[in-house]
């Protein structure tokens, strides 16, 4: 059933880019739209655009392992909005045509701008398509049986087709449509949530075989392991963080085991273990009596911690209310570090218990209370969501396929409605997996499809096919929008190069076709992270390189060309730089965090206001040159 709505879904989309390419003609209609989308459509086309992998699959996924800081990305992306509308929305309809670069350099008609505003579109578009590439991979590995890497070119190849064939009108619709579908269908799993309710039973909604088990038990005394299986043989043995941890072979294969008691008597619970080869995780979690306990559950409601507690249906505010209770305590994972005998450093996930306040309260994985650095590094990541939004190119694009500044309002106030309560759902569809024993610890990003999957496999193929869709469509627009930087950008406006309106075209689909196949490799590259972080990370770039130059543009008269060119250029260097030598890129390509150059992740509250101010700089020393030109 999975496979056949998936592949329904997919020729569907397929069928109306076909469709639609057919009509598309010329260079308007390729990347705008030719300007006639309704205003209703594109609301909810924003919507679908900008409801990416990171709205529907990370910030669900940060919330059941995180819980009140997971929705912050909700609130912060939401809040950018408030940007868009008040602050770009219309002066871009007006000042543009069909790309961020037009807007920009449309009281200038400068060489610099033409390249340095392309240039930032491209990397921006570019950091951007690594998360949603990323999101693809996830999703096709338990929908289609397939790798990572299969989902990912699977992906690519489709939304290649999409723009490739008609460009921004058949991009609009299949945004429209996904756009839609994803907010009624969660809001379909999280009334079935609702009406379930709590309970205790670890086969609350039934197993989700996601996770391999295994069933050996095996006994311990003074840390020698008597394995019931003679052919495990034991290898040494670890305390960390008070839990003692040993290590068996069998066959060659090694894994950690946790040492716990049932009945009391000490036995082995093995731990999730994840292996150092890029690409090959090892998904084995099993109880010691074989009686398998889903990732993720609740341990008691409101101080009842008998097997069988349960509330029956309840409603939003007493779902939240049970949950964030003291006397509710939750079943979660952490993670040791252990090396092996070579010296290899393993991560061992393993159980533990808090209490439900503390999940709904901040500190869980932004520590507000923290070092100086860690709240810089918090702030700096809100920053950039506030201010990303409206600096994203596909976004920027979209105001220029309605008729009108006025239509462009309206637009963005239907975005915001719709996207605002997506968010709000994402809280409970997030929470919702927390405590329903569906969370994949090494890959968190699937706990909104499995949540779906515990309620029948009809569900789960449908959230998956719309999860599917929602990286289709917002990869198809980064796409248009990284097509029309090389196409009408590159070549037509700073090139010169002439050429008619099927020409344009042509040009836009080979571009299209080109920026695809980077993606590709892209999301092949950093699978394992969660696509919200990297979001995270595209809008810092974003909010860096181009809100600066929009913003100095519309409200300070003095700004000049040379001053957007640098201000542009500064931020691109200035965030990439910033983040190629954070924490996270080290620890993603197997070097040591803590060597770093750079000690936080986030690099907005830095490269931001250095954007900023290299423009007012470099802008009053250019003024008068440029008057007198």
């Amino acid at each position: 059933m999975a496979i056949v709505i998936f592949l329904a879904f997919v020729g569907f989309v397929l069928g109306l880019s076909f469709y639609y390419g057919a009509k598309t003609k010329s260079a308007s209609g390729y990347y705008a739209a030719g300007g006639q989308i309704h205003w209703g459509v594109n609301g909810i086309a924003f919507a679908g655009d900008y409801l990416s992998a990171a709205s529907f699959l990370g910030i669900c996924g940060m919330i059941a392992t995180s819980g009140y800081d997971g929705f912050l990305y909700s609130i912060g992306y939401l809040a950018g909005w408030m940007v868009a509308l008040f602050v770009v929305a219309e002066p871009m309809k007006r000042l543009g045509k069909y790309t961020f670069t037009d807007a920009v350099d449309a009281k200038f008609n400068s060489k610099s701008i033409k390249l340095m505003a392309a240039i930032s579109t491209l990397i921006v578009s570019l950091c951007y398509l690594i998360p949603q590439m990323v999101g693809a991979g996830v999703l096709v590995q338990p929908l289609l049986g397939l790798p990572h890497a299969a989902g990912v070119i699977i992906v690519g190849a489709v939304v290649i087709i999409i723009v490739a064939t008609a460009g921004m009108t058949s991009t609009t619709y299949v945004q429209f449509l996904k756009g839609g579908l994803l907010i009624v269908f969660s809001l379909v799993v999280t009334i079935a949530l609702l009406v379930r309710g709590l309970s205790t039973q670890p086969d609350q909604g039934g197993r989700v075989p996601f996770h391999a088990y295994a069933e050996l038990a095996a006994m311990v005394a003074e840390n020698k392991v008597i394995p019931m299986d003679p052919t495990w043989t034991h290898v040494e043995s670890k305390v960390v963080k008070d839990h003692t941890f040993v290590k068996l072979t069998k066959d060659g294969k090694a894994s950690w085991w946790m040492k716990t008691e049932s009945a009391g008597k000490p036995v082995l619970k093995e731990c999730q273990w994840e292996s150092q080869i890029p690409g090959q995780p090892k998904l084995i979690n099993g109880e010691p009596d074989a009686k398998l306990r889903q990732v993720g559950s609740l341990v008691a409601i409101n101080g009842d911690a008998s097997p069988t507690a349960k509330t029956g249906p309840v409603g939003p505010f007493s779902f939240l209310a049970k949950i964030g209770a003291k006397d509710t305590k939750i079943q979660q994972w952490k993670i040791a570090k252990l090396k092996d005998a070579s010296g290899a450093e393993v991560s061992v996930h393993y159980a533990y218990t808090t209490t439900g306040n503390k999940i709904l309260r901040p500190g869980a994985k932004f520590k507000i209370e923290g070092t100086w650095l860690e709240r810089m590094d918090f702030i700096s990541l809100m920053l950039a969501l506030f201010l990303g939004t409206a600096a994203l190119p596909h976004i920027l694009i979209r105001y220029y396929t309605v008729a009108s500044p006025a239509a462009a309002r309206k637009s963005t106030i239907v975005a915001i409605a719709a996207i605002g309560f997506f968010y709000l759902l994402t809280l409970y569809m997030g929470l919702g997996a927390m405590v329903n024993g569906v969370i994949n610890p090494l890959d968190n990003n699937m706990s909104a499809p499995l949540l779906a999957k515990s309620f029948g496999t009809f569900l789960f193929a449908v959230i998956s096919a719309i999860a599917f869709a929602t990286v289709l469509g917002t990869v198809a627009g980064l796409i248009v929008a990284a097509s029309g930087a090389v196409a009408h950008d590159l070549m037509d406006r700073f090139g010169n190069i002439k050429m008619n309106e099927k020409q344009k075209v042509r040009a836009g689909r080979i571009a299209a076709f080109a920026v695809g196949i980077v993606a590709i490799m892209l999301g092949i590259i950093f699978e394992g992270q969660n696509v919200s972080f990297l979001v995270g990370l595209a809008f810092a770039v974003a909010a860096s390189a181009n809100l600066p130059a929009i913003v100095m543009l519309l409200f300070w008269k003095r700004t000049t060309a040379k001053g957007i060119a640098a201000s542009i250029g500064v931020g691109v260097i200035s965030s990439l730089t910033l983040i190629a030598l954070s924490p996270s890129i080290f620890k993603q390509f197997g070097l040591d965090p803590a060597r770093a150059p750079i000690p936080f992740d986030n690099p907005g509250i830095v490269s931001i206001p250095l954007s900023f101010l290299v423009l007012v700089v470099v802008s009053l020393l250019t003024e008068k040159k440029e008057h007198l030109v």
